[in-house]
């Protein structure tokens, strides 16, 4: 049997992050994979080029039964630490909208970075976790052992690269409880959803509770998609959603001015100036009279059918685990350290990443948390 310091079950970005961490400290350390590559995610994420941090990666902008446990590990790993590691290996960056950084050279470049960090770390691919022991101070796994374990598996998001819920397994093993999981960061199917509006993209705003985001909106054959849907997908939806189509526009109070402005124009007409002609024709069925000719109660009604849809949460239903981005959901945070990433239940058991129940918004937060969460737990194995 084969002694390490340290073994880490997922070579994916928090994974391997880990392992660079501990091997800076110098840990000997072994790194099982069950898929046949590393990093699978990275390598397509952003559309092939990586949004590889984002300077507003604050606790806020997470989500999990406990959305402040990311304090500890985005202080010891900001942002800037990412951007510097980015400088370090030379990997030249696109700063495509104020924050949101990506890998002008493509994720492979990211993807090649982490494996010249990692070089020094043993990497066993194609690994099924046959079993795993705690035996006196030392965990055995399959032929191999160390006094410390880092579970940085991910979740059961993005199927078509290959994912498993050996991670929540091996916490359940030990003690830990499981947040049930759900997609995130996915689309979302409307019941009653128009097919014949499919294809449409507008800038909206959609409100949940006291929550209020503004971002691109895809309507779709089933429902709603694009960077707003996919936001919005991570919040509870227990109460439904709001959907303004025409966002920061008091739209009865410019209806009425078009009225005294533009009394011959039709109503469907005005509208094709703010909205898509298609889905302004669908909205005012059409309409051709004369805006002049339309009663104020009848441009209140119309306003609120533009700006406060009403979507009941009977009607919503997230897309799927295969097609989600990340998931809600995972082991339980009150039961690990925020400081070190170590399980308060079992002394040498760590963890980094999606495992865990912290899930982060559009736009790099979530590789942030996997770079940070797998700095601390390597830091600290």
């Amino acid at each position: 049997m084969k002694n390490y310091d340290i073994i880490i079950i997922g070579a994916g970005a928090a994974g391997l992050f880990a392992a660079r961490s501990a091997l800076a400290v110098g840990k000997s350390v072994l790194i099982l994979e069950m898929g046949g590559e590393p990093a699978r995610k990275v390598a397509i994420s952003g559309g092939g080029h990586c949004n590889i941090t984002n300077s507003a990666a604050k606790f806020d902008r997470y989500f999990g039964r406990n959305p402040d446990f990311v304090r500890g590990a985005l202080s010891r790993f900001t942002p800037e630490s990412m951007l510097n590691w980015c400088y370090d290996h030379k990997l030249k960056l696109e700063e495509k909208t104020s924050g949101r950084y990506f890998c002008a050279d493509g994720a492979s470049a990211v993807v090649r970075a982490l494996r010249h960090d990692t070089q020094n770390a043993d990497i066993q691919y194609n690994t099924l976790i046959t079993n795993i022991e705690k035996q006196n101070d030392m965990f055995v796994i399959n032929e191999f052992c160390a006094p410390s374990v880092i579970l940085a598996t991910g979740g059961t998001s993005w199927g078509t690269v290959g994912v498993s819920d050996a991670g929540y397994k091996i916490a359940k093993k030990f003690g830990h409880s499981i947040v049930p999981v759900r997609p995130a960061l996915c689309a979302l199917k409307i019941a009653g959803a128009d097919a014949d509006m499919a294809g449409i993209t507008l800038n909206a705003e959609i409100v949940i509770g006291k929550q209020s985001l503004q971002d691109s909106l895809l309507l779709t054959h089933f429902g709603i998609g694009g960077p707003l849907a996919y936001r919005v997908s991570l919040y509870d939806l227990n109460n439904g959603i709001y959907i303004n189509l025409m966002p920061n526009t008091d739209v009865a109070q410019l209806l009425k001015n078009k009225k005294k402005t533009a009394g011959k124009r039709s109503v469907t007409s005005i509208l094709s100036e703010y909205l898509p002609n298609r889905l302004a024709k669908k909205i005012t069925d059409n309409c051709t009279k004369n805006i002049a000719d339309v009663s104020d109660k009848d441009i209140e009604k119309l306003a609120t059918r533009i700006s406060k849809i009403f979507i009941p949460s009977d009607k919503i239903n997230l897309h799927g685990l295969s097609a989600a981005e990340v998931v809600r959901g995972g082991v339980d945070t009150d039961d690990v350290s925020s400081k070190t990433m170590e399980s308060k239940l079992c002394k040498g058991l760590f963890f980094a990443g999606e495992v865990l129940d912290i899930a982060g918004d559009l736009g790099g937060f979530n590789l942030h948390w996997a770079w940070a969460s797998g700095y601390v737990a390597g830091m600290n194995a």
